[in-house]
């Protein structure tokens, strides 16, 4: 079923209605998505990083990546080559089932979710989403978790401007609203 869906989903990304190409290839499309879970003050706790890489692994399907510090920052007491997170990037068909899930499953489980802010774009066309706690995933079992950690999720694309990367977005079907004084998200 999964598979199908994403096949669906390459066929709508293809032609979204707001952009002007001239050239097929100039079509944006994703590129690729990057799951980020930072660590912060909890990098010395092994119990706290072994619940991080089992949910990453859960959620993505694939083993994530440690992040290290490239250099020291005293005001956070992190020195160079300290653990910061863990990073995981889907391309291909795990992306494709990635985002169907998110769009269908994922989003509607959030705690009071009004949509994706348009403001999160960042300029370039990609869409940087974050969430508070991973319970929102349905891979993630409550009654076995002890740890609890936010998720950064980062749709990378191949638009130029966050006009293009929206109606992207939007033809794909992600929750987008524009943000203003009476709805904020």
């Amino acid at each position: 079923m999964l598979i199908i869906m994403s096949k669906e989903l390459n066929k709508k990304a293809e032609k979204p209605n707001d952009v002007k190409a001239v050239n097929v290839h100039a079509i944006p499309k994703i590129d690729r998505v990057v799951v980020n879970v930072g660590v912060g003050k909890m990098r010395d706790d092994k119990k706290f990083l072994a619940g991080v890489v089992e949910g990453l692994k859960a959620i993505t399907g694939q083993m994530p990546h440690e992040c290290r510090a490239k250099k020291a920052i005293a005001g956070f007491k992190v020195r160079e080559g300290n653990l910061v997170g863990y990073r995981v990037t889907l391309r291909g068909q795990r992306m494709n089932d990635f985002i169907k899930r998110y769009i269908s499953v994922t989003l509607p489980r959030v705690r009071d979710f009004r949509g994706i802010a348009v403001s999160s774009f960042d300029g370039k066309g990609n869409l940087s989403v974050g969430l508070s706690e991973q319970l929102a995933f349905p891979e993630i079992q409550v009654e076995k978790i002890d740890t609890l950690f936010g998720i950064q999720v980062t749709f990378v694309t191949t638009a130029d401007n966050d006009k293009d990367g929206e109606a992207l977005f939007r033809s794909i079907g992600f929750p987008l609203i524009k943000k203003d004084k009476e709805n904020l998200t």
